[in-house]
């Protein structure tokens, strides 16, 4: 659930952790934070080629809508369904002091996002094999039958990594942001570039809203809303918080969390035991959210740490900054073939997706 820390593992490799985003600096290098060459097509005004674009790079659907505030809310809905997973939750909760560090992980889930979106490629890179390495460190254990086994079992980084992108797209499409239906599949196909990253074989991984429907469908039977999922809904609901911001907690963070939980589908509030108001009742919630929290103008919210966003507009030039809200003009031009379709993320061409 959004990168596992370990109580005592640490990193020996000697590399920084890509979490720091060590390379996501502000000035532009003429060859790309990398140190290498950039990648040919992406090119600035003046017709020269410019920095490393990153995984995705500006003519992807991930990198307009990854810059919209809805994404914090998402963040939360995907906590929500991956705890309803039992073996995964598990990895989370035998392996972490969530309670204790609960925003540490929540920040360090998001620089993980934000590093794949926006960062370099090399730094994105980093950032997978450091979750993967991680990952290969961590076991849990079944307290009814004693089955112990890891937490980068294939199964538990998929459900993990369809939660996310379900998630991110139910929240972003009902909050009002206007999607083709080609344009949200080939946002669900871009993140089989994401889920290289943490381990997974991508062409195991769902490429349309369609597959991503049909998985859950499937993964049905095997979810539950054990001890360790109410746990978490139980921080969700009320997070710990310094004395002085208990006030705030109980009237922005209870409200947020809710509207998280309201976003779940059914069968998550079927699990939970606890109600929620008709999807139009949701989706209209969403879309007041929404549109509030669109009106803090961006240049203010990409101010906040670490700025990736802001790093990466000035690594490839002002006319790359993200507008999630101006897709449906701009379908023509999205639907056609983006840099991470036309491979899995940066290494290899062993799979690819259609344009």
């Amino acid at each position: 659930m959004g990168g596992t820390e370990p109580r005592s593992a640490r990193d020996t490799s000697g590399e920084r952790d890509p979490r720091g985003a060590p390379d996501l600096r502000g000035g532009p290098d003429p060859r790309g934070e990398s140190g290498r060459r950039p990648e040919p097509g992406l090119r600035g005004e003046s017709g020269e080629r410019s920095a490393d674009p990153g995984l995705f790079g500006p003519d992807s659907l991930t990198w307009q809508l990854h810059s919209d505030p809805m994404m914090w809310i998402a963040g939360i809905r995907a906590l929500y369904l991956q705890a309803l997973h039992p073996r995964a939750v598990r990895g989370v909760t035998q392996n972490s002091d969530f309670r204790k560090d609960a925003w540490g992980r929540l920040r360090r889930t998001a620089h993980f996002v934000g590093t794949i979106s926006y960062g370099t490629t090399e730094a994105a890179e980093r950032a997978g094999a450091r979750v993967r390495r991680i990952h290969r460190l961590l076991t849990a254990t079944d307290p009814v039958t004693g089955e112990r086994y890891g937490v980068d079992e294939p199964a538990l980084l998929l459900w993990v990594h369809c939660a996310e992108v379900d998630s991110y797209l139910q929240v972003l499409r009902r909050s009002g942001i206007a999607l083709s239906d080609a344009q949200a599949d080939r946002y669900v196909a871009e993140h089989r570039v994401g889920a290289r990253l943490v381990g997974l074989d991508p062409g195991t991984v769902p490429a349309t809203t369609a597959e991503l429907a049909d998985y859950f469908a499937a993964v049905l039977p095997e979810l539950a809303c054990g001890p360790e999922a109410r746990e978490v809904d139980d921080f969700l609901r009320r997070p710990p918080a310094h004395p002085l911001l208990v006030p705030a907690r109980e009237l922005l963070w209870r409200r947020v969390a809710s509207l998280a939980y309201q976003a779940l589908p059914p069968f998550a509030h079927a699990l939970y035991g606890r109600a929620a108001p008709s999807p139009r009742t949701v989706g209209h919630r969403l879309t007041a959210t929404g549109k509030l929290l669109r009106r803090i103008p961006a240049r203010v919210r990409w101010q906040l740490p670490p700025k990736h966003i802001l790093r990466a507009t000035a690594r490839l030039g002002p006319d790359t900054r993200p507008s999630p809200y101006t897709l449906q003009g701009r379908a023509a031009i999205l639907d056609g073939p983006g840099r991470a379709q036309r491979g899995d993320g940066g290494d290899s061409t062993r799979w690819r997706t259609p344009g």
